[in-house]
């Protein structure tokens, strides 16, 4: 834990960090695994979905799903590594390596994939979206949930996935929309999963988002080492941190911490599978 933050309150039932990247370093150090998974478990977030979303941490991702008894993983070419790829030439070679890493067992969500327009110019666009529509093929062809990353795209995220059809699992990864979209998403079975954004102050569509939202579709992540939920908002993430998110969603739906917390370990469970 690092020292500009405290360690939060135990949680009364314990949850799944539903979006985590341990294999990004934080400031430059890499992660301790263990003692991550550790720090996390004793706050009551006894179980992670590592995603890994270039080559390097999809491949790192299935070493450590097998190591570690509270990790299950995802595997995918983040929406901003498919254009570079694409230029370089090596495309069709990630997706296939993508494509076996994704077969592992303990793999169970092809993802982080979706649109980020944020960060792509329009050069980029039609890369994006060719990836996209893979990722969502892969997704449907080997029976995986699809967490789908959406920056400054939510038409084109809906649109797609209408055009290809969905997989049977869908996770809308750092939900960021507002409740019209939030509600576009769950009449189409989607689930919403949100992160430490919810906690900031200036939030309110976020928060009119979740309180929308049904019990049973719903999931909390840290996407650590982003986005860390507030009064640590600007330190680095790390799933020890989400119980601080998990007590902010619960006052925002009216509903008691522990109710919540049983729920999101029935609905990750249903999604993911036994760890």
């Amino acid at each position: 834990m690092s020292r500009d933050v405290e360690i939060p309150d135990r949680l009364p039932i314990a949850v799944v960090d539903n979006h985590t990247h341990l294999d990004i370093s934080r400031d430059g150090v890499a992660v301790d695994i263990g003692a991550a998974l550790a720090a996390a478990a004793a706050v009551g977030v006894d179980r992670v979905v590592q995603i890994g979303c270039d080559l390097p941490a999809a491949r790192a991702t299935v070493e450590w799903v097998d190591a570690y008894a509270g990790m299950l993983g995802g595997v995918a070419l983040h929406p901003n590594e498919a254009p570079r790829l694409a230029d370089s030439g090596s495309l069709d070679t990630a997706y296939a390596e993508i494509e076996t890493l994704a077969t592992h067992p303990r793999v169970r969500v092809v993802g982080e994939t979706g649109l980020d327009y944020f960060r792509t110019g329009p050069e980029g666009v039609g890369a994006q979206q060719d990836s996209f529509r893979w990722h969502i093929d892969l997704a449907k062809r080997l029976g995986k949930v699809l967490q789908i990353h959406d920056r400054d795209s939510h038409d084109d995220v809906i649109r797609i996935l209408d055009e290809e059809g969905a997989p049977n699992a869908v996770v809308m990864h750092c939900f960021s929309g507002d409740v019209n979209f939030a509600r576009a998403c769950l009449e189409r079975g989607f689930h919403l999963s949100f992160a430490g954004t919810v906690t900031f102050k200036n939030t309110h569509s976020l928060r009119d988002a979740l309180a929308v939202t049904p019990l049973d579709r719903v999931l909390v992540e840290t996407d650590a080492p982003y986005l860390t939920p507030h009064p640590f908002r600007g330190a680095t993430n790390e799933p020890a941190l989400m119980p601080l998110t998990v007590r902010v969603m619960a006052r925002v739906m009216g509903v008691s911490v522990p109710e919540l917390c049983a729920e999101i370990s029935t609905t990750s469970e249903r999604l993911y599978g036994p760890w």
